[in-house]
């Protein structure tokens, strides 16, 4: 980036500034997958820079980063208005304000960091301060109000084939966390002197070596178990009328025994997507029959409604055994704010999915069922929560997550929680296998190379040979202290210095 230029948009005032973050938030979201336009945001972080240090005070700085956020999400989470379309005839008033409201909100996790970095002054004191606290913020951004770490800049790296496996293999070592400090850092480099640029492009160097020599690492032995994922691609609007549901669940059993005889007698664990039974399988047993008819013998796990002892609803993965046993539950602990509950923390009366919402589950749990590898289970979002997915006393030999991705319907938003899917496997070096309702459904190995996979609303099955695990990776052992550590550490070297600015 030219002097000429960097100084004309540190000169932006008012408005015009404000209008040109939210260009640059916009244009940074093309970053974002399924898209990877990565040089985006060497366009977009530096733009933010400037405009921050061209501030003449903390709260205009703290503005322009919300508009910086505003834009970056607004094309991030669109996709959010296709689940409020499914419950139109009730929430039609919320379209036009839903993906704005929360881009809003999330906007502040980048206003903040903006305030602090003005601090730092130009130069690679700011990069460093950026990459910091906007890393200390995402942190902030996965446990305020129950949490949304959705789209973290370090999960731009997550291309399809090889050179993506390659390039997300650091997330073993510090999260995906990590790899958005290590991204904003990069991004900055436009702003800095060529001795940055070159020590960026010996970091990008050893980042691909690190990622090669490991990605052609050699493995443990797999077990010899097959994975046959089951994707029914039932339409949003049909999984619950109750004319459909004996269909529906006919739908499930004939995939079921195809995926069987497909496995050809080889040991096999069938997987159903979240809420794939229209059945009550805590209290049906001839549905559970059926389906261990169906399974001929292989275990089964299946997503499905229970109730608790008060009588309050539970999003459940059931392992069902021979003859219809049930072997364990798991129930959903992380639930989505006006989605599966009214959060008591915000009584807007606004909740997506009907009935009084679901009752959260204890936590991440291991089931452990004859015949297979102890398994960690994980719903539907909760597998975009980095170091929150396993039982880390009881750690498992894999991850089945199942989701229902039908509300969002052929969007971006099934496709970004699939890389999110990508990058627990990566993180804990554990294999990770996914059942979506209608996509995309996929199996991948501990290394995050995918082994196959059922595309966007297609019915189908997917037969996986289940890959092994890995040892305990640095980031499994220590979790978020890890990228917690570094983004601190860039942010006091960031804003601990000389500046001539004051906060008043």
């Amino acid at each position: 980036m030219t002097a000429s230029l960097t100084a004309r948009l540190s000169a932006l005032k008012g408005w015009r500034a404000d209008v040109t973050a939210f260009a640059a938030g916009l244009v940074s979201a093309l970053s974002l997958p399924p898209v990877y336009v990565l040089p985006s945001l060497l366009v977009g972080i530096p733009v933010l820079l400037c405009l921050i240090q061209g501030a003449h005070r903390p709260l205009v700085a703290a503005r322009r980063g919300w508009w910086f956020g505003f834009g970056l999400h607004l094309i991030g989470l669109y996709w959010i208005t296709e689940a409020i379309l499914i419950e139109a005839a009730r929430f039609w008033w919320l379209v036009p304000f839903a993906v704005p409201a929360l881009s809003a909100v999330l906007a502040v996790f980048i206003a903040v960091p903006a305030a602090l970095v003005w601090r730092a002054g130009p130069g690679w004191r700011a990069a460093f301060a950026l990459a910091g606290t906007w890393v200390l913020a995402d942190l902030a951004r996965q446990f305020v109000a129950t949490g949304f770490p959705w789209n973290p800049l370090g999960s731009v790296w997550a291309f399809p084939g090889r050179l993506g496996d390659i390039m997300i293999q650091p997330a073993s070592l510090i999260g995906t966390h990590g790899l958005t400090a290590i991204t904003i850092l990069l991004a900055s480099l436009p702003l800095l002197g060529w001795a940055w640029r070159a020590g960026g492009a010996v970091l990008l160097v050893l980042w691909f070596g690190y990622g090669l020599i490991r990605i052609d690492q050699p493995v443990p032995p797999p077990p010899d178990i097959t994975v046959l994922l089951i994707q029914g691609n039932v339409a949003q609007g049909q999984k619950w009328d109750r004319s459909l549901m004996v269909s529906i669940f006919r739908r499930y059993l004939a995939l079921t025994q195809q995926a069987v005889a497909q496995a050809g007698g080889h040991p096999s664990v069938v997987v159903w997507p979240e809420t794939a039974s229209p059945a009550q399988l805590q209290t049906d047993p001839e549905a559970r029959r059926l389906i261990a008819e169906a399974a001929d013998g292989a275990p089964v796990l299946a997503g499905s409604v229970r109730f608790d002892a008060a009588g309050y609803p539970l999003n459940s993965l059931f392992a069902l055994g021979a003859d219809g046993v049930i072997e364990g539950i798991y129930d959903k602990w992380h639930l989505v704010p006006f989605g599966e509950y009214q959060p008591a923390w915000l009584p807007l009366g606004i909740q997506v999915v009907p009935g009084g919402g679901f009752a959260r589950g204890p936590g991440p749990r291991t089931l452990h069922i004859p015949g297979l590898p102890p398994a960690g289970a994980l719903i539907c979002y909760e597998a975009i929560f980095p170091s929150q997915v396993i039982d880390p006393n009881d750690r498992p030999e894999w991850m089945v997550n199942v989701t229902n991705d039908a509300w969002f319907g052929n969007s971006t938003g099934p496709r970004q929680h699939l890389i999110a899917a990508r990058m627990r496997a990566v993180e804990e070096g554990l294999p990770l296998m996914r059942a979506a309702n209608t996509g995309i459904s996929a199996g991948f190995d501990a290394k995050g190379h995918e082994l196959g996979r059922i595309g966007s609303q297609t019915t189908g099955i997917l037969p996986v040979a289940l890959p092994a695990a890995l040892p305990v990776t640095l980031y499994a052992r220590f979790g978020l202290l890890l990228p917690g550590s570094v983004a601190l550490g860039l942010a006091i070297i960031g804003l601990i210095g000389r500046s001539r600015r004051r906060w008043w």
